[in-house]
Order: structure tokens, then sequence, then C-alpha cells
């Protein structure tokens, strides 16, 4: 069923009525809804080529690129979640529905997670959008894009809003609206979900992954990183007083959740934006919702769907999943 939401000049309250989603039947739970989409879903979606950006730091993000049949001057640009990559199904599905309407299509790879591991001995992370607006200024002075939608997922939502909120005054004009599913509005808020017993199975997925980035670089920066005990490991505050606030500037890992979270930002939002946050998430709590936010901001609209899951949203029986033809009427309204 389209769900479109019409918008006057003055744009309205932010979108918090009941949403019409529905999971298929039998992933009848958040876990369900997160886990089967990530293992089982199949996106027919090839992108065209590959793109290596080089940083001005020294280091570099690969870019996937799919082009519609005609020249277009539209340009969608969806952004992984943690230790996600372009080829995630959710990246695909959003890029091929956007394809699909005429839009060109940018998978961009985060440091370190398009196959190769990046130059530097830093990562990437939630707290630090500079490299999205790198590609975003890329894109337009480059290829001339005069329309460009940026979509995100979890980390990536987080990294879609502080490029826009972060240095509003920054953003492009030919950037028209921005949209993130699943996002880690505060990052201790999600830390903690992911702590609670029945979401293990996440947590040490995420740490196994990281892990093996970790051991790697320590083969190349040693002294720099050192990975002796890592699996002696067990939580995100862990991890991040270990090796992500050290490595990118923070304190600890309770000063890099403060400073790297997105929600403080989200009132300096300029643009149409739009947030769907499923209740049943298993990686959010209450305080991931930005309800008291949007309820003030004129162009910043939160819709809260009571299941989802974290990254899922698939309708039986059909290709595209609710968020991606969510996120394309969204856009496509304030055309």
């Amino acid at each position: 069923m389209s769900y479109l939401i019409h918008l006057p000049t003055i744009y309205p309250m932010p979108i918090l009525s009941p949403s019409p989603y529905q999971p298929p039947l039998l992933q009848f739970n958040g876990h369900l809804q997160s886990i089967y989409p990530s293992i089982f879903r199949k996106v027919p979606f090839v992108y065209a080529r590959r793109e290596r950006l080089d940083l001005p730091d020294g280091d570099f993000v690969d870019l996937d690129w799919s082009v519609a049949k005609k020249s277009s001057n539209k340009l969608v640009i969806v952004t992984h979640g943690l230790e996600g990559d372009s080829t995630r199904h959710y990246v695909t599905g959003m890029a091929k529905i956007f394809s699909e309407k005429g839009y060109d299509a940018l998978g961009w790879n985060c440091r370190s997670c398009s196959g190769e591991m990046n130059r530097l001995v830093r990562f990437y992370h939630h707290g630090d959008a500079n490299d999205l607006r790198y590609v975003i200024e890329f894109a337009i002075n480059q290829y001339g894009y005069e329309e460009i939608v940026l979509v995100g997922f979890s980390m990536g939502g987080s990294l879609t809003f502080r490029a826009i909120a972060e240095y509003p005054e920054w953003v492009p004009t030919q950037v028209k609206s921005a949209i993130g599913f699943s996002v880690p509005c505060s990052l201790k808020g999600s830390v903690d979900a992911l702590s609670k017993k029945g979401n293990n199975i996440y947590l040490k997925r995420f740490l196994r992954k990281l892990g093996e980035k970790i051991k790697l670089k320590a083969q190349l920066f040693p002294g720099q990183i050192d990975a002796t005990d890592y699996d002696q490991i067990k939580t995100f505050i862990e991890f991040d007083n270990r090796y992500t606030a050290p490595l990118h500037g923070y304190e600890d890992a309770l000063d890099f959740y403060e400073k790297a979270s997105v929600g403080p930002l989200l009132h300096q939002i300029k643009i149409p934006s739009l947030i769907v946050q499923a209740v049943n998430d298993p990686f959010l709590l209450p305080n991931c919702m930005p309800i008291e936010t949007a309820e003030q901001h004129p162009t910043l609209f939160l819709e809260m769907t009571e299941k989802g899951g974290h990254c899922g949203f698939m309708v039986k029986g059909q290709l595209h999943t609710w968020a991606e033809k969510r996120a394309l009427s969204f856009a496509q309204t304030l055309r």
C-alpha cells in the first residue's frame, strides 16, 4: 500500500500517527524481523562500477555506482550501518527502488568496509560524518547532480543526519531531503539495548567482525594498536574504551557516546528529514526516539512503527521492503 505524506508549504507537526506497516506473518517479533532479512533476503541488483575516492587525510573510501538508463541529474546516496557495506540488502534494495524511478544510486563504503583495509590507523565511527560530506561534495562537483536524497540505516542514519545537522550552513542546496531508518539517536541507549541478555547474538557478531579488523590493524600498525587478549572483550563499552575512544580522540567510551550521538544535533536540521524507528527494534531503547525534538521541529518528521525490527521492514510476497517504498514516497512528495 502506498503511504504518501502530503506536505504543505509550511510543514505540519511530525508524523507520529500509527503506520500501516505489517511484517510477514512468520516474522512475529523484532528479532525475526531483524535477523531474517539480514540472512535470507536477496536483492537482484548489481552496481555498474566502483570508484575509489581519496580523502584529504590520505585515506580512501570506495564508491559503488548505479547509473540510470537515461542520463539523470538525481542521485540517492545510501549509507550502511556498523560493519555493513554497500552490498547489504537494505542498501541494494534502496538503490534499486530509486534506480527504478530514474535516480542514479551511490552505495558508498565507510573506511575499511569495502573489502580492503583503509590506509590509516583510525577507522570510521558514528560521530564522524566528514567522509559522507566529502562524498556528497564529490558527487556534486564531479558529476553535477542537481537533486540528492540521503538515506541511511542504523549507524548510516546517524551519519546521514550528522552530515546535515552538525554544520547546517554547509549543506549544499542540491541536498533536498534526508531519511534514516533504525537510527541510534542515543548511542548509550543503543549500547544498553545491545547489552541486554536476549541481544547477545547481535553483540557477539559485532565484536567478532570488529575483532577481525583490530587483529589485522595490529599487524599493520604494531605499537599503535594492540590486539592482545581481544577475545576477552565482551561488551561495547570495553571495546570502545580500548579502541574507538583513543583512536578517534575521545576520553573514554562514555565521552564517545555523549559526543558522537546524533540526537542532540537533530534540532539544527534545516532540510526536510524523516526518521523511522520501529518500537520493537532490539537495538534501540526509548531514549533513541527523538519525539520531543520532532514535536518542536518544522522540517524533521518522526515515524514510529510498532513493528519492523532493526533495518527489517520486509513485506510478504514483495521484493521491496516497506522502508524502501517509504523513503521513495517521502523523497518524491517533496519534489
